[in-house]
């Protein structure tokens, strides 16, 4: 667990510096670093988006993962405690971006062959290469999101924590399903969801409900057992 506490603990200090800093950035130009952060999404996810081979998975993962997130109005319980949490947090601001701030920063801090498999080896061999490299690159990332979208971004830690953690913690149990074919479809809807996310930040009105298309992130874990059986009778 050793490089998940050093993961949160960066994305806590990355993301205060920027919160901070945040403070002296003018707010003339708070739109067009916002539309920056849109594109880097939307390349981060074409390029995660190529990881996936079967394109069925993902419209299936998309679309179930879409019903149980509207059933369950994860988006709308989303939005009321990002509310509270706004109020008690970052009630001085005039323009708040917390709920964009958290999902932006977990969907990319969340997505990825390099936290599935990063904790999978720090769970099974100890070996923590891989998740000291995204520590790194979550720091920065905490730093650049919430100079732009404020407090929200550190909140961020908790998802990371969780999902790393539980990998790790859980790895023995979890490895016989995160094969090479789920993690890559994984991937592929979580970057696809990141896109989404890029045109949400770049295109004013856009409001894409991407919190209840959470559960397709793990579907595949499912989706692609019954898809290789169902394909191996025919």
């Amino acid at each position: 667990m050793t490089a998940v506490i050093a993961d949160v603990i960066a994305i806590l200090i990355g993301g205060t510096l920027g919160y901070l800093a945040k403070k002296l950035i003018p707010e003339s130009w708070n739109d067009v670093i916002m539309k920056g952060l849109g594109l880097a999404d939307i390349y981060i996810g074409v390029m995660g988006f190529l990881e996936g081979g079967n394109t069925m998975i993902l419209i299936v993962a998309i679309v179930f993962g879409a019903m149980i997130g509207e059933g369950l109005k994860i988006e709308q319980r989303f939005d009321r405690l990002a509310e509270k949490a706004e109020k008690k947090f970052d009630g001085d601001s005039d323009k708040s971006d917390f709920a964009q701030g958290f999902i932006t920063a977990s969907l990319t801090m969340c997505v990825g062959a390099m936290v599935v498999v990063g904790s999978l080896n720090a769970g099974l061999k100890g070996d923590i290469d891989l998740l000291l490299t995204k520590t790194a690159l979550d720091g920065f990332g905490a730093l650049m999101f919430a100079a732009s979208m404020g407090i929200g971004v550190i909140f961020a830690a908790a998802p990371v924590l969780i999902i790393e953690g539980g990998i790790v913690l859980l790895a023995g149990v979890l490895e016989p399903f995160l094969t090479g074919e789920v993690v890559g479809e994984m991937t592929c809807v979580g970057s696809l969801l990141i896109v989404g996310l890029g045109l949400n930040l770049m295109i004013d009105g856009c409001k894409l409900k991407l919190m209840n298309y959470m559960p397709a992130m793990f579907l595949p874990i499912v989706i692609c057992p019954i898809y290789d059986w169902i394909t191996g009778l025919i």
